[in-house]
């Protein structure tokens, strides 16, 4: 085996990137290794865009470590071999494997919040990267230009002042752009993105996929993208790669796995992707209608919110909402639509009473919220419940899920025999399709998705009249996330609920919603039914947001 890196010689005649029937274990006993990754192979071309999509624990973030030589201690390669332009790098010491890392395949990690380091520059980040994948004469000023030239490259339009930043004075873009330059830095042949866009906003993501589609077009450069995001991957693949329980199912050219999906599991991906869609969901109980004069469940009315930034001089204010209106039918899902920093949150918050606001009212019925009392407001949370984003962050996890689910009974002193509690904790699982087998379990031991209709069922104890509900299905895979939607309208038909659905996903509101707000950094910028937004949108930052939407392939081919 040649002890050098990849280079041009053999680009001509090999892949940037084959991995041949790899097989990566964990160890998960003493004498025991569990297959995480079985049989796998798939080969990446100079200037070809692939994809590798698959859902939680299908696989795909092992086999990427496995290929940057990045596995925890508790892995190892089995069986298989990967090759970076014909070299078998299999096996090779994180020594040799430094040789290619950098200069070779640049790496793009899902979270810059973690992969930055907080108390260094950018400038500094990336110049240690140039140093090490370019070596140079020691001159500071040779590895500086090299740094700001990455950040042009990443997209950065103002690389001088990038530079001079720490990673909190950027926004979630603009981290993004920084370790795509730090990934540039080695002026890799190919670019391998694990989720790089899973945690920013619907137009952010659009502006750093389409850059590394320029690079790829530019520079030649080979991309290997990693997504659960099935019309991220469909809109932007040369070819696709399905992965589930460690086996790709499914692989080849985009239009062929769209048009025609040989594997039950791809064409329920399909069949779960909210793009695919058009209209409404519908309860499995028949068609759903709601009455043009439905009464107002929920109204808000000029609703301020100003914090005061701390830590800086001079003192600086932020206006987290200005003057905002919204008004929920009865029976109906108003959703709240708009990127990071738009107020989406903060006006939820207010609306359950978490938040207080500077200026405005909030009325639930014919009550006013935001006159009430600490006791008055308690007793009103009975008919107005919140569902957060994050169900693993807001179940206690040292409690099994009955007494999660009987939480609200108990603060409320209802229902007060032992025997009545553990029947309506098992009507409540059951209403969110759940069985006994549920009740001793520790969220711990639940999916994403069980533990999301854990946190439903218990927002559901008190019988209210309307839920708000914060990017609850954001953090879901599409099959998982489809089931959860599915279910919050089965439960609005059944039960008459009214929901506030905050979300950043456009494709979820119109699955779900009847009427939409849009806002842009505090302000209402768009309001109206659905429909009319989504045909008819008024406002530039609504066309904006629409244009961005991803799973346009997928949209094209349902009609």
């Amino acid at each position: 085996m040649t002890e050098t890196a990849p280079d041009d010689s053999t680009a001509a005649a090999d892949p940037l990137l084959r991995i041949s029937d790899i097989t990566i274990e964990y160890r998960t006993g003493r004498r025991r290794w569990t297959p995480a990754v079985r049989g796998v192979s798939l080969h990446v071309e100079p200037g070809e865009f692939v994809s590798l999509v698959g859902e939680s624990g299908s696989g795909k973030t092992t086999l990427v470590q496995g290929a940057l030589g990045l596995l925890p201690a508790a892995a190892r390669i089995r069986a298989g071999t990967i090759a970076y332009s014909g070299v078998d790098v299999t096996g090779w010491n994180d020594r040799r494997l430094a040789l290619v890392r950098g200069n070779y395949v640049g790496f793009i990690p899902q979270d810059p919040n973690t992969a930055l380091n907080p108390v260094k520059k950018i400038g500094q980040q990336v110049i240690e990267a140039v140093r090490f994948n370019q070596p140079r004469s020691n001159k500071a000023a040779q590895y500086r230009e090299a740094a700001l030239s990455s950040l042009r490259t990443a997209g950065l339009t103002d690389p001088e002042r990038v530079f001079q930043q720490y990673p909190h004075e950027l926004s979630g873009g603009m981290k993004q752009r920084a370790l795509i330059a730090i990934a540039l830095a080695g002026q890799p042949k190919i670019i391998i993105a694990d989720e790089p866009t899973s945690a920013l906003d619907v137009t952010v993501q659009k502006v750093i996929l389409d850059h590394l589609i320029r690079l790829q077009d530019d520079l030649g450069i080979g991309i290997l993208l990693v997504t659960h995001d099935l019309g991220v991957a469909l809109d932007r693949s040369d070819r696709l790669l399905v992965m589930r329980d460690g086996e790709v199912v499914e692989q080849g050219p985009v239009r062929q796995v769209l048009t025609q999906p040989a594997n039950d599991y791809t064409r329920r991906l399909l069949d779960a992707a909210p793009a695919r869609h058009h209209g409404r969901l519908e309860p499995a109980t028949g068609v759903r209608t709601v009455a043009a004069d439905a009464p107002v469940a929920l109204r808000a009315h000029a609703l301020t919110k100003t914090y005061q930034l701390r830590g800086r001089r001079p003192h600086r204010e932020l206006r987290a909402l200005d003057a905002a209106d919204l008004l929920v039918r009865a029976g109906t899902t108003h959703a709240i639509v708009g990127e990071s920093g738009a107020g989406k949150s903060t006006l939820a918050s207010i609306l359950v009473g978490f938040t207080t606001a500077d200026h405005g009212t909030v009325q639930v019925g014919d009550r006013e919220l935001t006159s009430l009392r600490h006791t008055q407001l308690r007793e009103l949370r009975r008919d107005l419940q919140f569902v957060f984003q994050n169900p693993f962050t807001s179940l206690d996890p040292r409690f099994p899920v009955s007494r999660i689910i009987a939480e609200p009974l108990h603060a409320f002193r209802l229902l007060p025999g032992k025997q009545q509690r553990r029947a309506r904790v098992v009507e409540l699982l059951r209403s969110v399709a759940l069985d006994e087998s549920y009740l001793d379990r520790l969220p711990s031991q639940l999916s994403g998705g069980q533990r999301q209709r854990v946190a439903i069922a218990r927002a559901l104890a008190l019988n209210p009249r309307i839920l708000v509900l914060d990017e609850a299905v954001s953090a879901l895979d599409v099959s998982v996330q489809a089931q959860i939607l599915q279910l919050l309208v089965d439960l609005q038909a059944e039960l008459g609920l009214s929901y506030v659905f905050v979300t950043h996903d456009l494709g979820v509101v119109r699955l779900i919603a009847d009427d939409v707000t849009v806002m842009q950094d505090g302000v209402v910028v768009e309001t109206g039914e659905v429909e009319q937004v989504f045909h008819a949108p008024q406002h530039a930052y609504t066309r904006q947001l629409l244009a961005a939407m991803p799973g346009t392939r997928l949209a094209a081919d349902a009609r």
